[in-house]
């Protein structure tokens, strides 16, 4: 017996194992590729015990396998993801954020600004104006641990 002959008779112990260590690294990442691969292997395991060659099992894994990742998963994963937060956090959620200017805020020297949520921030404006203390600002963006604010639009002032 040639050694193709005897790959082809215990493929599908080989198929077992490769199903097996997809499922275990799935169950680690739980980005359902690895769930796809093993839909792969299953259908190469069924190839295998209707007799196919072991090309045509090799084939026909991998052709499901594609199919299963381009067809299956992302709808799976647009149901697994339908309920997640999509609030922004961190940075994203201080953009746009109100705030009120506690100390002098200029483009060259840095003050406070108090942000609506609580939080007080070293700012800088980015515009070229100098904003003074009461002075109602909002957050432009984040640079570092520097809140760079421009003056609302009702309250800047002529």
């Amino acid at each position: 017996m040639d050694v193709l002959s005897t790959i082809g008779v215990w493929a599908w112990i080989v198929w077992l194992a490769l199903i097996l260590v997809f499922l275990v690294v799935e169950m680690l990442t739980g980005e359902l590729t690895f769930l796809m691969c093993a839909g792969g292997g299953l259908v190469g395991l069924g190839a295998a015990l209707l007799g196919a060659p072991l090309w045509l099992q090799i084939i026909a894994s991998a052709l499901a396998a594609v199919a299963l990742l381009a067809f299956l998963r992302p709808p799976l994963l647009r149901r697994l993801h339908a309920g997640a937060d999509t609030r922004p956090s961190n940075v994203e959620a201080l953009l746009g954020l109100e705030g009120l200017v506690l100390s002098r805020v200029s483009p060259s020297v840095a003050g406070q600004v108090k942000l609506s949520n609580g939080d007080v921030w070293t700012a800088t404006t980015d515009n070229g104006t100098r904003l003074d203390p009461a002075t109602r600002v909002e957050v432009v963006r984040i640079e570092g641990a520097t809140a760079v604010v421009r003056a609302r639009a009702q309250e800047v002032r002529s």
